[in-house]
């Protein structure tokens, strides 16, 4: 101590200050030679007891030694192994010169004398293979002081030790061997180790072949499990380093060792209810270790769906599942991140795993008689507790247990029956006697008379999970009617109903203290619109109830243009709008596909609509969804704060700006859900807005006159339809001229490109639609005018063809009349000659001019009939053009009357 005292001394007088270099090297210059070249042992060990003393305090005496004192170090430790007290001083100044100086920070980009040392040290493979062989040294010390100068120098050069260890015959056997070391060496060698195989799969490899995995459950059996110290966390550590990305690994542990002694750390001993943060870290820990084996290995091994297969099979074989109830369910008194993560590891076992599925349905908890559900105890907890992380990953456990699970979901959705009205309103600590589906539809109708929507919203991402996907239950929680609130309120209303009100409710309603629950319950809107949006999704009987309400339209289409409410609820409310559009199957007018697009059309705006979808997608929510977010490895580094702890620790940084619930929202697979419903949304939209009717479309038989359908009706139904089709050309220009206008507003420089080409696309599909339709529609017309001008001038034709037609009928009509009387004369005639001898000369005469009068009156008469034909065709057209042929053969007819009258007044004459 006297010698320290006095370097100090010594130090203070001949630095002066930290930026007088040349005397700083000067002083350790000295202490190196008086290391090298003294004569006295004890002249030498004190030298080097002051350069170590002078290189742990200074950062330019760290400086100064890197410069020159390596070589005369690491010759002490080669050549002078018989002097322990030399090697050890030897040992703790290389330690002190890697060791950084945290009181003495310099500016950020200054040299780090620790780095530059760690570099020269590292720098070769011989120096690395001189420590690793101190470590053969039955001097305590040594082996301690060498294991901190490795494990200082992986700190700072991780890369170059790992390899130089590598290329070192039995390097890593070397430190494996120090875990069976005193307990301080073991120690210490483990921490090395934890840092060694971080990244290196190599060291992986052969540390797991130098037996790592009896030793490190050998440690943690001796340290007493999750109730041990920091010893346990660091072999959980390595453990969980060895397994991370090697699958091989993994089944090496499964079938050798087996996971018994792994799940046996997970137990609860002593005093249950205590929980040290140490406890709390290892527990964290050996979860963790559980989670790696449920992922399988890193996603580019082939052999990993295997391998994760099986891993989930054994451990739930083990009972893994009551030890992770027992900690996320049963002991409420846990932390509450080993709650969570207990939840997360049960909703991973299950997941696409139809066995653990049924096991996990078939779980009861609690102690006989008083035995429930394992899923309704959850479903609880989900909806009692006052932490937000624990409601996410109670909320994924049901997500896994639904998803591709249409048995289980069809379990739950069975259960959905409402209790009797006396229970309704019972507080939500009366639900132990409840069914599953009793204690949901207690928790959606719970929070809406004290103000607070969030039991509800909880409520409702259950019920979108038990839903999603499977039409046979959304009929069936279609058909829930709900008791009003107060009798006067009138009768039951739909649930569907009933969660609209409340995403109305939700925007209006107060916190507990009063003030706005806009920040707070950030959650509330989002996720009931997830739940309507799920609903609605394929479902046509969904779309119809919720437009059986017309204000649930109007409410939409004002959510959707609210600039109050938040981008993702402004999207959200876009894709519930389109699905009214793309699934209604309705033919009622105002409630049809048509009626919807509109409304779109008339009260937002289609470019503005189709923005809501993009300002969605661009927002932090969206983009940060990813199909898997690693967990953080828990370090020693990463739980020496327990805030990192208590957040979950599993928070992206573009990410803590939003609501920590929202996230449990926009998980990458409704991501992914919006954006497929988001082209169909699109297509169908532009489709419908560019053939407004089914009516419109127009088959070539209603041009043709119908059977039985006189001229005149005929030509009505002409003008009509000609009339329609001017009125829906009219319509589609007026439409084209706001599309056009929309795309001016919006086609400008401010847009990026990626909005220019989204909804410039979309404008352009439907323009080309409106395009085509038009040119259609104008060669519709051209067609009908070419027709009514041909049926006008055909009319015209026909109706010189009747006045011709009436002239020879009169002209028949007269020589009729004449062979009439030329008949009668020779009648007369033959009356008088039947007497007398010419009788039958007159008879035969007769005969003759009978037969003659016969065969003319024949030919007249197939004259008439041909004519009279021609009349009648003449007469059936223009009734088909609407011409009164009555009124002009009585015409025709006062003028033959007219004409045989002057005839008469001229014979009298």
């Amino acid at each position: 101590m006297d010698l320290v005292a006095k370097y100090q001394g010594v130090v203070g007088r001949v630095f002066g200050n930290e930026n007088s270099g040349s005397s700083e090297d000067s002083y350790v210059e000295r202490l190196l030679d008086r290391i090298s070249n003294g004569v006295l042992a004890e002249d030498r060990r004190a030298a080097m007891l002051e350069l170590q003393s002078v290189v742990s305090e200074s950062r330019a005496g760290q400086m100064a030694f890197g410069a020159m004192g390596f070589p005369v170090i690491l010759s002490v430790l080669k050549e002078e192994r018989d002097d322990v007290e030399m090697v050890r001083g030897a040992l703790e100044t290389l330690v002190s010169a890697l060791t950084p100086i945290d009181h003495a920070k310099g500016p950020a980009n200054e040299v780090q004398p620790t780095l530059m040392n760690s570099d020269l040290l590292s720098r070769e493979v011989d120096n690395i293979s001189l420590l690793l062989s101190l470590l053969s040294e039955e001097d305590f010390y040594v082996r301690y002081y060498t294991l901190q100068l490795l494990t200082a120098l992986l700190t700072n050069s991780p890369q170059r030790l790992q390899e130089a260890i590598l290329s070192i015959p039995r390097g890593i056997t070397r430190l494996m061997d120090m875990l069976m070391d005193r307990e301080v060496i073991r120690n210490e060698a483990l921490l090395l180790l934890t840092y060694l195989t971080r990244e290196a799969e190599e060291i992986q490899k052969i540390v797991v072949f130098e037996g790592a995995f009896e030793k490190i459950f050998s440690i943690i059996k001796e340290e007493g499990g999750s109730e041990g110290g920091v010893v346990v966390q660091d072999c959980l550590e390595l453990l969980n380093n060895l397994l991370r990305n090697s699958a091989s690994n993994q089944v090496l542990l499964r079938e050798t060792m087996g996971f018994d002694q792994l799940l046996s750390i997970l137990k609860l001993r002593g005093t249950t209810y205590r929980f040290t943060q140490q406890k709390t870290i290892n527990l964290l820990s050996v979860l963790e270790t559980i989670n790696l084996l449920i992922m399988g290995g890193p996603e580019t091994d082939p052999g990993r769906d295997s391998n994760k297969l099986t891993n989930k099979t054994v451990l739930v074989q083990k009972k893994v599942l009551d030890h992770l109830f027992m900690l996320g369910v049963e002991s409420q008194w846990a932390p509450v991140p080993v709650r969570c993560t207990a939840l997360h590891c049960i909703g991973d076992l299950i997941a696409n795993h139809p066995k653990n599925l049924e096991e996990l349905a078939s779980k009861r908890l609690g102690e006989e008689p008083d035995l429930e559900p394992a899923l309704n105890s959850v479903l609880r907890i989900l909806l009692r507790t006052s932490s937000k992380q624990e409601f996410m990953a109670a909320d994924y456990l049901f997500n896994n247990f639904c998803q591709q699970n249409p048995d289980g979901q069809t379990m739950l959705a069975s259960t959905l029956i409402l209790q009797p009205q006396s229970m309704i309103h019972a507080p939500v600590e009366e639900d132990i006697n409840m069914s599953f589906g009793s204690m949901l539809l207690h928790g959606l109708t719970t929070g809406e008379n004290d103000g607070d929507l969030e039991t509800c919203s909880r409520a409702a991402s259950v019920l979108s999970h038990v839903i999603k996907g499977n039409n046979q239950c959304k009929e069936k929680v279609l058909q829930i009617e709900l008791e009003a609130p107060m009798p006067t309120l009138g009768g039951p209303e739909p649930l569907l109903h009933r969660m609209v009100k409340y995403l109305a409710l939700a925007s209006s309603m107060k916190s507990k203290d009063g003030k706005s629950s806009t920040s707070e319950n950030a959650f509330v809107q989002p996720i009931i619109l997830k739940l309507l949006i799920i609903w609605l999704s394929d479902c046509p009987n969904a779309v119809q109830c919720f437009l059986d309400s017309r204000p649930h339209l109007t409410y939409l289409l004002e959510l959707v243009s609210n600039p109050t409410t938040t981008v993702c609820v402004r999207g959200l409310a876009a894709v519930l709008l389109g699905e009214c559009a793309i699934y209604n199957k309705s033919n009622v007018s105002g409630k049809d596909a048509f009626s919807i697009v509109d409304a779109i059309s008339q009260k937002v705006g289609l470019t503005s609509y189709f923005l809501k979808f993009d300002d969605m997608q661009k927002s932090s929510l969206f983009t940060s969804a990813k199909p898997f977010l690693p967990r953080k490895p828990l370090t020693r580094s990463t739980a020496a704060s327990m805030s990192e702890i208590e957040d979950g620790g599993n928070e992206s940084s573009d990410q803590k700006n939003e609501h920590p619930m929202l996230t449990s929202v926009f998980d990458s697979p409704f991501v992914y859900f919006l954006k497929r419903l988001e082209a169909d949304i699109r297509e169908k939209i532009v489709e419908t807005y560019s053939s407004p009717k089914n009516q419109v479309t127009v088959v070539p038989a209603e041009l043709e006159q119908r059977s039985g359908e006189n001229n005149v009706d005929y030509i009505k139904r002409l003008k009509t339809f000609v009339e329609k089709q001017c009125h829906e050309i009219q319509d589609l220009l007026s439409r084209n001229a706001t599309l056009a206008e929309d795309l001016a507003k919006t086609g400008g420089n401010n847009s990026s490109p990626l909005e220019r080409k989204v909804s410039g696309g979309s404008d352009r599909v439907q323009l080309e639609t409106m395009r085509r339709d038009l040119q259609e529609a104008y060669q519709r017309i051209e067609t009908l005018k070419a027709d009514k001008a041909k049926a006008e001038s055909e009319a015209s034709t026909y109706k010189n063809l009747a006045g011709k037609t009436e002239s020879d009928l009169k002209s028949l009509s007269d020589a009729y009349n004449s062979l009439e009387q030329a008949n009668f004369q020779l009648e007369k005639e033959v009356k008088a000659l039947k007497s007398g001898d010419i009788e039958a000369l007159k008879e035969e005469a007769r005969e003759e001019a009978l037969k003659e009068s016969e065969a003319e009156l024949n030919d007249l008469l197939v004259c008439l009939g041909q004519e009279q034909s021609k009349v009648d065709k003449l007469s059936t057209r223009l009734r088909e053009l609407g011409e009164d042929v009555d009124k002009l053969l009585e015409d025709i007819g006062d003028d033959v009357g007219a004409d045989e009258e002057d005839e008469d007044e001229d014979e009298d004459d």
